[in-house]
């Protein structure tokens, strides 16, 4: 009975193929959009979610404080007011798990006849458990390395592409940076870039006290330009933040009132900004692409009832034969179902259609999950069955003699 009534409905829409195509074309539409708006939106999700975890997790950032000069105040960190001491101070508290003192810098580095403008990192072995960064090749400068102020680096894979290419192995190799000589000790995992844009791979990273006394130069002693520290857990963010705050304001003789000469920031909290974010923009394109499913909706009613007033006689005559109302009313909501479905999967392979061109075309990271598939499927089927309920129900509720008399 089932399958005969499908039969019947499959006929009735190839007897006006334009007009079933016409309506069918909405949903096709509707679900494409669907797929490929949610589709970008969760790449771009993915790409935040893998840069964040790229930072590391429940990370502080503590700055130096700014400079004025001539009544102009200069960024965070250009004021030497952190030093190692303070380092070494934070890491004794008791919600902090490692602390890792940082002077940075961007310089020339040389290899060759080729030369590339990379930032370099001078640090302590514990930003790469912090930043949870290991090395592809070579190994890790080790404490000694920063007693002795060695000149050993380890690089980037972007620096490894412009100085050295695929063809040389640059473990053991010495390169320049500001025209001091430097032994490649190991080449640090691709990163990739960081959730504000930066390619974090194209870095040079030294022994913190190289950098200080042979690179960048310290009008004070010992001093840093931040310092990164890891609390033991999430839970205790907000307690080792203000623990570090109270710390290191007291070892700066900083008044109750007086503001602070660095500044924290919780890397964590910016993390799942970002995150919220990515996701609300997600959700709104797909509420967006949504809206277009609901006009192929309304399309499937306007033409079911266009096919209803058409097709009276015929409903008349099934009636009078014998057909109970709801034959009728399954009748006509079959048609509708099978142009809903039917437009959902073709809908579906041009949303996939479009997201792989989308990606071919702009480079943009596009994540196809089968849970955006199914749920574009079936948001489409609902809205067919919901659209198309309403002719069906006035189809089967017309009386027989009527709609025998209908002309």
């Amino acid at each position: 009975m089932f399958f005969s009534m499908l039969s019947e409905a499959w006929h009735a829409m190839s007897a006006n193929r334009l007009r079933t195509f016409l309506t069918m074309l909405g949903m096709v539409i509707g679900v494409g959009a669907v797929v490929l708006m949610m589709a970008i939106g969760e790449g771009a999700q993915q790409s935040i979610k893998r840069s964040i975890d790229s930072m590391g997790s429940n990370l502080f950032v503590i700055l130096s404080g700014s400079s004025s000069t001539s009544g102009s105040r200069s960024a965070s960190g250009s004021s030497s007011t952190l030093n190692m001491n303070d380092a070494t101070a934070i890491a004794d508290l008791e919600d902090i798990g490692a602390v890792a003192p940082i002077s940075i810098g961007n310089a020339q580095i040389i290899y060759g006849g080729n030369n590339s403008n990379s930032a370099i990192v001078g640090t302590t072995p514990s930003y790469f458990s912090i930043r949870r960064w290991d090395v592809e090749s070579g190994e890790l400068f080790s404490d000694a390395d920063i007693r002795s102020a060695s000149r050993v680096a380890l690089v980037g894979k972007t620096v490894v592409e412009n100085l050295f290419g695929d063809e040389v192995d640059p473990i053991g190799k010495t390169i320049r940076i500001k025209k001091s000589p430097f032994i490649v000790v190991g080449v640090l995992e691709a990163k990739g870039q960081s959730f504000d844009g930066r390619d974090q791979d194209d870095t040079v990273i030294v022994p913190i006290t190289t950098a200080q006394r042979k690179l960048f130069g310290n009008q004070i002693p010992g001093s840093v330009r931040m310092i990164m520290a890891q609390a033991k857990s999430e839970k205790y963010m907000g307690v080792a933040e203000d623990a570090i705050n109270d710390l290191v304001r007291q070892r700066h003789n900083i008044r109750e009132n007086a503001e602070s000469d660095f500044s924290i920031r919780n890397l964590t909290a910016m993390a799942k900004t970002a995150s919220e974010t990515a996701k609300t923009m997600s959700m709104l394109l797909g509420a967006i692409a949504s809206i277009s499913l609901l006009v192929g909706g309304i399309g499937i009613m306007n033409i079911m009832l266009v096919s209803v007033t058409e097709r009276t006689r015929e409903i008349g005559i099934r009636m009078a034969i014998g057909a109970r109302e709801k034959d009728i009313l399954l009748q006509f909501l079959l048609e509708a179902c099978v142009i809903s479905i039917v437009g959902c999967v073709i809908g579906v392979g041009l949303g996939l259609g479009g997201a792989i061109l989308v990606k071919k075309m702009v480079g943009a990271e596009i994540l196809i999950s089968m849970q955006s598939i199914v749920l574009a499927f079936s948001v489409a089927a609902s809205v067919g069955v919901f659209f198309g309920y309403y002719p069906a129900s006035k189809a089967a509720k017309l009386h027989p003699i009527e709609a025998l008399r209908y002309q």
